[in-house]
């Protein structure tokens, strides 16, 4: 896992940051922090905050836009590295994964020998760290992993899982939200020993038979298996925005900067697609979202934002204002190009390419279409769908 891995890639491409407190998230009424330097959190700052709670906890906060082309490509780096250590490498998310090592003891010695062996190949290739854990399942590793941050490594031995679990609070276990939470404080179930202690169908009167899965966790009873990683379902680019947009030219514009952010996402990571989706949300909370296939799949801006105007065409403007927009772009594919005889399609890739990487280095604003217009920054969140979290432990 990670350590800050957004704030940490902005530290390391901009080494005068470091050990100020970094954030990384959108500005504005409705920004929102997707990732926060250790020196932040001690202000209290966190991710999924909102950026103005942030700001008050800790003024002298450096606030920066994110950059998930970055973010992406150096995540590839980080999974070449999981794989020199097993075939079977699970991404949990961005930053995240599991890796099945079963056997490996003859190649790279014990779990202390083998994780620092992990931990040095992943900072010789990115100048980043990361905290492992290491158990016999995935539940158990994947809380250990949290709790020596960062840089740390925690090893549950085998047959020690119940213990190490017992005195964590209950919400460090999987499945346990807010609500849940909220309910089994209720009940005086406040560690997860409590929980391994509770009657079972005591806990499924309460939260159903998610209490008696709850209840298996608890007891360390986790028998899934590592699977190879999985690829993205689809991309996409979602911004609310700090002053709601009245007006086709000014959605337009935000649909061309979004389509633009997705191209460069999707060409970081050498994959295209056919289904564009246009989601769009008024003042009132109705949302709304559009789609269309195309005849051959794409990475490119231009066809990726002409698609979205078209749908956009399809949507009830006037006497309406929109705080929230997003392109995505699904049905994703690694296969080869089809054959373009004039060499258009080539060229245009290699335009792409080329300004995916201008960007990436130097920010989304460095290089951009003329026709985009300006406007106000807006706060961004972008999602990898199958990716159930971010990257900020």
């Amino acid at each position: 896992d990670m350590d800050a891995f957004f704030a940490s890639v902005e530290i390391r491409e901009r080494p005068e940051l470091a050990g100020k407190p970094v954030l990384v998230g959108g500005e504005g009424k409705r920004g929102v922090i997707a990732a926060a330097s250790y020196e932040a959190r001690r202000f209290g700052c966190r991710s999924a905050q909102p950026t103005a709670i942030a700001r008050r906890r800790c003024p002298q906060a450096i606030v920066l836009p994110p950059r998930h082309g970055l973010y992406s490509a150096i995540s590839r780096e980080i999974f070449a590295v999981f794989d020199r250590f097993s075939p079977l490498v699970e991404g949990l998310s961005i930053d995240e994964a599991f890796l099945d090592l079963s056997g490996s003891e003859r190649l790279f010695g014990g779990p202390e020998a083998t994780a620092a062996a992990i931990r040095g190949a992943v900072f010789d290739a990115t100048r980043l760290s990361c905290s492992i854990g290491a158990a016999t399942s995935k539940l158990v590793a994947k809380i250990a992993s949290a709790l020596d941050k960062p840089a740390g490594l925690t090893i549950v031995a085998p047959g020690e899982e119940r213990a190490f679990l017992g005195p964590l609070p209950i919400g460090k276990l999987w499945g346990v939200g807010p609500k849940a939470q909220e309910r089994l404080h209720a009940r005086g179930l406040r560690t997860i020993g409590d929980l391994q202690r509770a009657d079972p169908e005591s806990l499924r009167g309460l939260l159903g038979d998610h209490g008696v899965h709850l209840h298996r966790l608890a007891l360390a009873i986790d028998d899934r298996e590592v699977l190879a990683r999985r690829e993205a379902k689809s991309m996409s680019h979602e911004d609310t925005y700090a002053e709601d947009l009245r007006g086709a030219p000014r959605i337009t514009r935000e649909l061309l900067r979004q389509a633009t952010r997705v191209a460069d996402r999707l060409t970081a990571a050498d994959v295209r697609g056919r289904r564009i989706q246009l989601k769009i949300r008024d003042h009132t909370f109705r949302t709304e979202t559009r789609q269309l296939t195309l005849a051959r799949p794409t990475a490119e801006a231009k066809v990726i934002f002409d698609a979205v105007r078209q749908l956009l065409r399809t949507v009830e403007i006037d006497g309406r204002s929109f705080r929230l927009t997003g392109v995505g772009v699904g049905d994703l594919d690694r296969g080869g190009e089809q054959l373009d005889l004039l060499g258009g399609e080539r060229k245009n890739k290699a335009l792409q390419a080329v300004m995916t990487a201008v960007r990436g280095r130097y920010g989304h604003e460095a290089l951009f279409p003329a026709d985009a217009g300006e406007r106000e920054r807006p706060d961004a969140t972008a999602a990898v769908h199958h990716r159930p979290r971010g990257a900020d432990d």
